[in-house]
């Protein structure tokens, strides 16, 4: 598409914004980089922690400057929330310091996420009623910005939202293949990623990265990282990598069916198809 089209293809996978873990994550590869131009892949130190704020602005920049040259912005990703931001806009919610969200993960890691829950409904019922005691990542933003703001994240999200420039308009397509096959290829790209160097990549990476790093919840990570350090044979830890990349699929299919209005979706890749409705 991008050669096409003269694109520019722009990240929106959140675990590839990082300078880290290529492998693991699927950045592009040298050959893809070199057959058009790639913005937003290894943008941020592992150690940043990046908003779907954050992420949207330096999305709408790279969208804009793409214009600007006459080039066509390609936005590709999974992770569905920064698309869903960029497309419809977000809640004018203020940026929650980093010490603070260090302050909270902490916490949330030694309370357990039943009582973390249970501590969040005293404090914000209205919030904590909307949330499953076990979306960790919910739970704590919710924390964050009622620590930061004295006000509740539920509150902040019923307020207008900022939305897009007006001159862009986007075209959503979607990539939703029968569930068998997607399976099947979740678990053979487990297997070209440890052919391809994932467990040394796991290895050097275990050397620096502390617990509240982002990219230490990426796919494949932990599962490798418990068989270095003795906890799972290898065998176990690809078996359960390989799942674990199952289920994240399963929850993107169904997020993007109810979360995202497409206007193309595709069983397989169709670069013709996608360039027949821009």
């Amino acid at each position: 598409m991008a050669q096409k089209k003269n694109g520019v293809i722009i990240n929106a996978d959140s675990m590839q914004l990082y300078d880290a873990l290529p492998v693991l994550t699927a950045q592009p590869s040298s050959a893809d980089k070199a057959a058009a131009p790639h913005r937003l892949y290894a943008h941020f130190p592992p150690e940043a922690v990046c908003s779907s704020a954050k992420w949207r602005d330096l999305a709408l920049a790279e969208i804009e400057a793409a214009l600007a040259k006459g080039s066509l912005p390609i936005v590709v990703g999974g992770t569905g929330f920064y698309l869903k931001t960029l497309i419809q806009g977000l809640s004018p919610i203020p940026d929650v310091p980093h010490e603070l969200r260090g302050k909270i993960a902490a916490v949330q890691r030694e309370m357990g996420n039943p009582a973390f829950h249970a501590a969040l409904a005293k404090r914000d019922p209205k919030m904590a009623a909307k949330l499953h005691p076990f979306n960790t990542q919910r739970l704590v933003r919710a924390w964050e910005v009622l620590e930061a703001t004295g006000k509740s994240l539920a509150d902040w999200q019923e307020l207008p939202r900022e939305t897009p420039p007006a001159h862009l308009k986007f075209v959503t397509v979607t990539l939703l293949p029968p569930r068998a096959q997607l399976y099947l290829q979740c678990d053979e790209r487990f297997g070209l990623m440890m052919k391809a160097g994932a467990l040394e990549e796991a290895r050097e990476f275990m050397t620096r990265v502390q617990a509240s790093w982002p990219l230490a919840k990426a796919l494949g990570y932990p599962e490798l990282a418990s068989h270095i350090a003795g906890k799972l044979s290898l065998t176990d830890a690809i078996k359960l990598a390989q799942a674990a990349t199952r289920h994240y699929a399963k929850r993107q299919v169904t997020w993007f069916r109810h979360q995202l209005k497409s206007d193309l979706v595709l069983a397989k890749t169709d670069a013709a198809a996608v360039t027949d409705i821009l």
